[in-house]
């Protein structure tokens, strides 16, 4: 894309339409957008769970002084009360280290991972470019937005990186920038949102659960930057970068519905991101919220515009019919 082309889907920026484009069968109309296949929006958890962990920051640090004033605190008490500055060391460190050791992602090296910075925070309304940066992953797949000051940066880690090549799947790297940005556009990445929440984000439920609605938040943007990201986002974080295109979206998303039982339910509710199976639903679903607490119930397939359509459930991917198996082995039932 030069200079001059217009970025796809900004506010008062006409996308040229293509004069290949197939002309719409007898009879076909536009479906009326889903809710969140719209511009983003904020998971409905994510204000009422913001405002409890700060309920529940301004209590601890209320406790902790009063702790002092007493007489009865500790060093632990002390770096407490020091988390302002704590915490604008931390970020610029943590700012610091991409600057000093990355790959800083421009119109000349990376370009490509540079113009889906410069279009997302274009398309969300930001007033200045977010850094962007390229640091080694060791393999690990990991990327996250911070700041410090006044500044907003993106670190996309290399091995999470590499799916946007052409051989894989551009679209998903695509999906993860707007996601990071979109963390951005929403002030998750805010000085004094973080000093507000500290105390309360170590709380168990509590925490995660504001952390989930999070993430929700940042994959509606993720969506809207790139609709077509969402299968291979969710096959590289489930199987990896060389293997994302051997997942069949469909059938992750429906295991949603399939997989049951307190632990299940356990190890969503402790988890600082939604469990990859309840995202894909999610992800799939566009006409409600993603699943905070109790798993989705309907499966569905789309149609188009986000909107989707219920179907009957299917087995479960795994089942198999009886005496399909070889020398009489059954398969274990679900739990």
């Amino acid at each position: 894309m030069d200079a001059q082309s217009p970025i796809p889907n900004v506010p008062g920026v006409a996308d040229s339409a293509p004069s290949d484009r197939p002309a719409p069968e007898p009879g076909a109309f536009w479906l009326p957008p889903a809710p969140y296949a719209m511009r983003p929006r904020l998971h409905p958890w994510e204000i009422p769970m913001l405002v409890m962990v700060i309920a529940a920051t301004l209590l601890g640090y209320l406790l902790i002084i009063m702790l002092v004033v007493l007489g009865d605190f500790s060093d632990i008490f002390l770096a407490l009360l020091a988390a302002p500055l704590i915490l604008m060391l931390i970020r610029g460190l943590t700012y610091a280290s991409p600057r000093v050791n990355g790959v800083q992602m421009t119109p000349t090296q990376f370009p490509e991972g540079h113009r889906m910075v410069v279009e997302a925070a274009a398309r969300y309304g930001l007033e200045y470019v977010p850094d962007a940066y390229v640091v080694l992953g060791n393999g690990m797949i990991n990327a996250f937005a911070s700041g410090h000051g006044f500044r907003r940066y993106v670190v996309v880690y290399s091995d999470l990186f590499e799916v946007g090549g052409r051989a894989r799947n551009p679209d998903a790297l695509e999906f993860i920038i707007g996601h990071e940005i979109g963390h951005i556009a929403a002030g998750h990445t805010s000085y004094w949102r973080q000093l507000a929440t500290g105390v309360g984000m170590g709380i168990p439920f509590l925490g995660s659960a504001l952390s989930r609605a999070q993430e929700y938040t940042a994959d509606n943007y993720g969506y809207y930057t790139r609709p077509s990201g969402a299968p291979g986002v969710i096959g590289v974080l489930a199987a990896g970068k060389y293997m994302l295109s051997a997942v069949d979206f469909d059938q992750f998303a429906d295991r949603a519905t399939h997989e049951r039982g307190l632990f299940t339910w356990a190890v969503n509710s402790l988890a600082s991101h939604p469990v990859l199976t309840w995202r894909a639903a999610a992800l799939r679903d566009r006409t409600r919220a993603g699943a905070m607490l109790f798993r989705p119930k309907t499966i569905v397939r789309g149609v188009g515009s986000g909107n989707v359509t219920p179907i009957s459930p299917p087995e479960h991917p795994a089942a198999l019919p009886a005496g399909s198996m070889p020398n009489g082995l059954q398969m274990p039932p679900k739990i």
